[in-house]
């Protein structure tokens, strides 16, 4: 772990595509060096759903992401105390990023009260109402409790339909209470804390917001409050701007987005680090990730088709299972889950991997080209992809 006057976060820029924003880099971690542009697969309660932590390994996934309100919720602070954190509880050597708990304020919206001190909730582990709050300092305690390389803010989320002054509120409260979490934070040679930007889908309030969270010392930042709604021609502009609105020589993190084209466009536009419950979701769902986009292996077809998901991918699922088999198994076997979910992770990681590459070699804009054109084969781009890209000099 980290030590005394030196910083439990170092990042380290390798190289910028000549045409885009993109940028490669490794942020080093107490327990990993992170490779970015990088995806974080979600282990939402320290458990990725259907993969053990050597399977993780395997797959070389260097940082995971975990849930500061469900961790401190079940086991709770003083189970995670007594093991030693979250890495020595789940046996996960390599780095952990957790969510501040913030997101819950959207997804149990029925369930929460926000007040300038923090948010009610309804727990929903037990059939009473009994109520928790979670607070800013509350968070960091948890989030110390589990020692997760990154943690971050405890922001005020609001869905990103929202307007007018509530959103305004949030973004004003969110600066507040990271000077709360900043203060509350006891193991800052060990954790960086990443403020969270919001403002919603208003240009003037992720500026301000923007403005006032690098006025803080902070390893890195985050762009949240997207993905809840919004289009995609609302979105990606309020990206590339808060992106740009971030220190260069810091990551900067979209929080919740992992479909692949999004990534491939918001790497473009300057984005390092992403996380999102889209693959190993889509897993249990009997879908598998190619670069056409998804295979649904409940669909007839692929009863007699025998050939892997991926003939170009080396995963082991790849490697072992047909597509026939699959179909035989999807969302009826539980291994089913696994089986996918390695995939669908080694596909993602690979993604990335491939980006960065490209990015290196100063190719990134014809990798962007020949992957849409597969991505979209037979159908159109869609425009906000081509309006996204062509901002930042790459034609479609």
């Amino acid at each position: 772990m980290g030590s005394k006057g030196q910083s439990p976060l170092k990042f380290k820029l390798l190289g910028k595509c000549s045409t885009t924003k993109a940028r490669v880099g490794v942020i080093t971690l107490p327990h990993s060096d992170v490779e970015s542009p990088v995806f974080m697969p979600v282990g939402t309660k320290g458990t990725m759903k259907g993969l053990l932590q050597e399977q993780l390994y395997t797959l070389d996934c260097r940082i995971m992401l975990a849930n500061t309100y469900h961790l401190g919720l079940k086991p709770g602070i003083d189970i995670l105390t007594k093991a030693g954190g979250l890495h020595k509880f789940m046996n996960w050597e390599r780095s952990l990023l957790t969510d501040s708990g913030g997101f819950q304020m959207v997804s149990l919206l029925k369930l929460a009260e926000i007040t300038e001190s923090g948010v009610k909730f309804q727990t929903p582990y037990t059939n009473d109402s009994s109520e928790i709050t979670l607070t800013p300092e509350h968070s960091i305690e948890i989030q110390n409790a589990i020692g997760a390389d990154i943690a971050m803010q405890l922001d005020d989320v609001v869905k990103t339909t929202t307007r007018g002054q509530r959103v305004e509120e949030a973004m004003h409260r969110t600066v507040r209470w990271l000077d709360r979490c900043l203060t509350a934070q006891k193991r800052d040679s060990e954790q960086s804390i990443f403020p969270i930007v919001q403002g919603g889908l208003e240009p003037d309030l992720r500026r301000k917001c923007a403005d006032l969270l690098t006025q803080r010392e902070c390893r890195g930042f985050a762009v949240g409050g997207l993905s809840g709604g919004e289009s995609k021609s609302e979105f990606w502009p309020i990206v590339k701007l808060t992106a740009e609105l971030l220190p260069e020589e810091k990551p900067r993190y979209l929080m919740g987005v992992g479909f692949a084209a999004d990534l491939v466009v918001c790497v473009a536009l300057g984005i390092d680090m992403f996380d999102c419950v889209f693959p190993t979701r889509t897993a249990r769902f009997g879908c598998a990730l190619v670069r056409s986009g998804q295979l649904n292996l409940k669909q007839k077809a692929f009863a007699i088709d025998h050939r892997p998901i991926d003939e170009t991918c080396s995963c082991t699922t790849c490697k072992s299972y047909t597509r026939s088999y699959l179909h035989h198994i999807v969302t009826v076997e539980p291994v089913a889950c696994t089986i996918l979910t390695v995939h669908n992770i080694a596909y993602q990681l690979r993604l990335m991997a491939d980006i960065r590459a490209a990015i290196l070699n100063d190719t990134f804009p014809e990798f962007i080209k020949s992957f849409m054109a597969v991505h979209f084969a037979g159908r159109d781009v869609p425009q906000w992809i081509t309006d996204a890209l062509q901002s930042v000099g790459v034609e479609i």
